[in-house]
C-alpha cells in the first residue's frame, strides 16, 4: 500500500474508534456520576476532533508542491499537532476546575457498576491498538501528524489504568475523593502529552533544524575525503519531508562531469540516511582564499 493510502486508511480507523471510545464513556460516565470517566470521555472527544484533524491533514501534506507552495504542503500536519495541542490544553483546564471543585466544595456519590469497568478495560484495549498501529505508519512514512495522534491514543491508555484505579477505590473501599484524584492524574497526563507535541511541533513550524538530521548530514560530509571543507549546511522540515542545503568545496582541477557524479553519490548517501529527503549542494573550487577566510568557517 502506498504511503498516502496508509496513512488515511489509518487515520480514519482512528476516527471510528475515538466516536466509540467518546460515545460509550459518556453514557457510562453520565449514568454513575464518574467525573474520571467524563473526563476520560472529553479526552477522547477531543481525540476524535484530533483525529478529525489528523485525517484531513494527511490527506493535504501529501500534495505535490505547486507555484504558491514551492516546498509542498508538508507543514499542515505540524499545524495539525499543534492544534492537537492546544485541543488538550482545553481538556487539561476543565478536568482540573472540576476535580478541584469536587475536592474542596462538595462530595459527588459516584455509582460504580459493571459497565464502568467494561468501558474502561475496552477503552484500554482499543487504545493500546490505535496507538501502535498509528506510531508504526507515523515513523513509517515520518509523520508528525500520525505520530500526535497516536501519542493522544498511548495518553488515553495511562489516564484509563488512572480512571480504572479510581473506580476500584469507589467501589471497594468507598473512597469518593479517588475519582477526582484519577482526573486530577489524567490531567497531568494530558499536560505531557501536551509538551511533547507543542514543543516539537512550534520547533517544525520555526524551521528549528533536527540535531538527529544534521549530525546524519555532517558525518556524512565528513567522511566523503573529496570535500575539502563544507560550509552554510541548513536543514528544515515540512511534514514528512526535510530539506537540506549545503555548500562544498572541491578540487579545482576536476571536471564538471566528475563534479556531477560526485554530488549524484553524495546526494543518495543523505537519502539514504534521511528519508523523503531533498539535497541541494552548492559545489566550488577549493582555493587558499576559501582556506584563509573566517566568511566559511563551520
Amino acid at each position: 500500500m502506498n504511503a498516502p493510502k496508509e496513512k488515511k486508511r489509518v487515520a480514519l480507523s482512528s476516527i471510528i474508534a475515538a466516536v466509540f471510545l467518546t460515545g460509550s464513556k459518556f453514557v457510562v460516565g453520565i449514568l454513575t456520576g464518574s467525573l474520571g470517566l467524563l473526563s476520560e470521555a472529553l479526552h477522547s472527544c477531543l481525540d476524535l476532533m484530533a483525529a478529525v484533524i489528523t485525517y484531513f491533514s494527511v490527506r493535504l501534506s501529501d500534495k505535490p508542491a505547486d507555484k504558491e507552495h514551492n516546498f509542498g504542503h508538508g507543514k499542515v500536519e505540524n499545524l495539525s499537532a499543534l492544534i492537537q495541542t492546544m485541543l488538550l490544553l482545553v481538556t487539561c483546564g476543565w478536568i482540573i476546575y472540576e476535580a478541584v471543585h469536587r475536592l474542596t466544595t462538595k462530595e459527588v456519590i459516584v455509582d460504580v457498576t459493571i459497565w464502568s469497568y467494561i468501558v474502561v478495560v475496552v477503552s484500554i484495549v482499543v487504545d493500546i491498538s490505535r496507538s501502535r498501529a498509528l506510531a508504526r505508519v507515523a515513523k513509517k512514512h515520518n509523520s508528525q501528524a500520525l505520530e500526535a495522534d497516536a501519542l493522544h491514543f498511548s495518553s488515553d491508555i495511562w489516564s484509563s489504568v488512572a480512571v480504572l484505579i479510581g473506580l476500584i477505590c469507589v467501589d471497594f473501599f468507598d473512597s469518593h475523593v479517588a475519582d477526582p484524584i484519577a482526573a486530577l492524574i489524567v490531567s497531568l497526563i494530558i499536560l505531557s502529552v501536551c509538551y511533547r507535541l507543542g514543543k516539537k511541533a512550534i520547533d517544525i513550524l520555526l524551521d528549528k533544524a533536527p540535531k538527529q538530521s544534521y549530525e546524519s548530514v555532517t558525518k556524512i560530509l565528513d567522511n566523503h575525503s573529496e570535500i575539502k571543507k563544507y560550509h552554510n549546511l541548513k536543514l528544515r522540515i515540512a511534514g514528512a519531508d526535510t530539506f537540506v542545503s549545503f555548500n562544498i568545496h572541491l578540487e579545482p582541477t576536476m571536471s564538471f562531469a566528475d563534479i556531477h557524479a560526485f554530488c549524484d553519490r553524495l546526494e543518495k548517501d543523505i537519502q539514504q540516511k534521511i528519508p523523503r529527503c531533498e539535497v541541494n549542494i552548492h559545489a566550488e573550487p577549493q582555493s587558499l582564499e576559501h582556506v584563509d577566510s573566517e566568511k566559511y568557517a563551520d
